[in-house]
Order: structure tokens, then sequence, then C-alpha cells
């Protein structure tokens, strides 16, 4: 008798009921079951911070490649978790959800990504590796559980907020990061969470998935995505020296203003991309900004 869990020979296929099995090379279909777009965001983001840090060139490729294994890692389990959810919601971009891979592939890949991530972490040492594998458990309780709730927010707030010192303490003497770097982390992270809700906030309310920025609604979760995303600008620019040099004082400036467009837009845009777009821009200024400091300070990198 089939079970409750992915019942019937759709179970053993990976098709949803009614749908036609499409032979389909594996390769492509994992890649984008893995949520290659932030993957590849966040991997980015810690090769450009690496470099920023000073770190060199073999300990900066063993960073990236940890965080690569972590980010797929949880990529495919969210995939993985996501299936019921996402086939209720027609969702035609998701792999698993048409039936283009079986549900075994994707839970495999991810506890394989998870598996390697585990050596690739702890090459960075202890410490560092102990750090980052808790940022990746961080993304999976997300993923099984924390998503759902209140605290929804908290995954992405810790993990990314450790996410320099993951780097720093990879350095020699393994320094913890200066505070305002954590800070912007942290704020940038929070911020993510509550923007990348936006355009799937209506589908998550009808399939039962209330974190805090569905609880909250778009309009209030838009909110909290700018002003998160501003205030990490400003810690960024401020932070290093406690002024504000020139790149730093025209960046705060852009960001406020995409901040105000998101917040205190045209309510017929309120609920289109514009807001999620703003914020995105926001979060492209942060970077930016990241980038620019650590090129002004060539004897400390992003040390004040």
């Amino acid at each position: 008798m089939p079970t409750t869990t992915e019942e019937g020979p759709h179970h053993r296929t990976g098709h949803p009921p009614g749908a036609t099995p499409v032979e389909t090379p594996l390769l492509l279909p994992l890649l984008r079951a893995s949520h290659p777009v932030p993957a590849a965001a966040v991997t980015g983001l810690t090769a450009l911070l690496a470099s920023a840090l000073g770190l060199g060139a073999a300990a900066g490729l063993e960073a990236v490649a940890a965080v690569a294994a972590g980010q797929l890692s949880v990529g495919w389990c969210n995939d993985r978790v996501d299936l019921r959810r996402d086939r209720a919601a027609g969702r035609r971009d998701k792999p698993l959800a048409v039936g283009a891979l079986r549900p075994g592939v994707v839970g495999t890949a991810a506890f394989v990504a998870l598996l390697a991530c585990v050596p690739l972490s702890l090459t960075c040492g202890l410490l560092a590796g102990s750090v980052h594998l808790g940022c990746v458990a961080a993304a999976w309780a997300y993923n099984l559980w924390l998503k759902r709730t209140v605290l929804s927010w908290l995954p992405y707030t810790v993990a990314f907020g450790l996410l320099p010192a993951f780097l720093t303490l990879a350095l020699p003497g393994r320094p913890w990061p200066p505070w305002w770097l954590t800070a912007a982390a942290a704020l940038l992270a929070t911020s993510a969470h509550f923007a990348n809700v936006l355009p799937d906030i209506e589908d998550d309310l009808a399939g039962g998935v209330r974190g805090l920025p569905q609880r909250l609604g778009r309009r209030a979760s838009t909110a909290w995505a700018a002003v998160t995303a501003f205030a990490s600008c400003v810690v960024l620019a401020v932070g290093p020296t406690g002024s504000v040099p020139l790149s730093g004082g025209v960046l705060i400036g852009t960001t406020l203003v995409l901040c105000l467009i998101s917040v205190a837009g045209p309510p017929a845009l309120s609920g289109g991309r514009l807001p999620f777009a703003a914020i995105m821009a926001m979060a492209g200024a942060d970077a930016v900004l990241l980038v620019l400091a650590g090129g002004t300070h060539p004897a400390g990198p992003l040390w004040p």
C-alpha cells in the first residue's frame, strides 16, 4: 500500500500526477534545483570579501569552495522540502515540481554536497570551519523548520552575520572581524530574507508558509527589507574609520533614494517588482561599497 509521502507511481518516477515524463539531461535540471542565482551571489560575495580581507589565493579558494558546497546543499534541500508546496502552486520553474528530477536524486545531491562541505570548511581551520558549518546548519534549520515560523529571519541574520568571521578566522592569527563588518553582513542578510519573499508572498501564504515576512504582509516586509539594506550600507560606510568617505557618502545617498522608492513608491507599483528591484539594487550598492572599502586599505584591508 502506498504511504502518505509521495504516494503511488509518481513517487517512483518523480513526475507529478498527469505529467508526461520528459527525458532531459540530469545536470541542467539539477543545477536549476540548486537555486543557482542566490548560490552564485553568496559564493561571489564570499570571494570578494575574502579578497578584501586579504585572504591569500589558496586560502580564499578553499573558503569559496566550502561556501559553494554549502550553498548547493542548502538549495537542493530547499527544493526537496518544498516539493509538495511547489507542485500545489504550479511552479513550472521548479524541476522537481514538473517532474524533470526524481526527489531521491535531489535529496542525495543535498546530502553529498553537505558531506563535501565538512572537510572543505575544516581545511580553513578548525575554528573557522566550525563557524561555517554552524552557518550551514542554520540554513538547513531554516529549510526544515524555521521558514514557517516567526523566527524565519534568524537563520539569515546569524549565518550571514558570521560569514565574515569564517573568513577572518582563516587569516593568520585567527582574528575575529570588526563589529561593523559583522553588523553590516547581518543587516544585509535580514534585508535579503524580507526581499526574497516579496515575489512569492501570496503563494507562500496559500501554501501555509507563515514566516515573519508573510505575517507582516507585503508593505511592511518591503519596508523592513529597504530599511535594513540602507542600515547595512550606513554601517559599511561609517564603520571602518568612524567618518564617511566621499564614495561612501555617494552610495549612502543612492541607497537612501532606493529605500524611499521602495517604502513610499506609488501604490500602483508597490504590488509589482519595483520594490524588489530597488532592494536588490541596494544590496548591489552594499557589495560595491565593500569592495571600495577593501581597496582603500591595502595595508590593512577593511580594518580601522
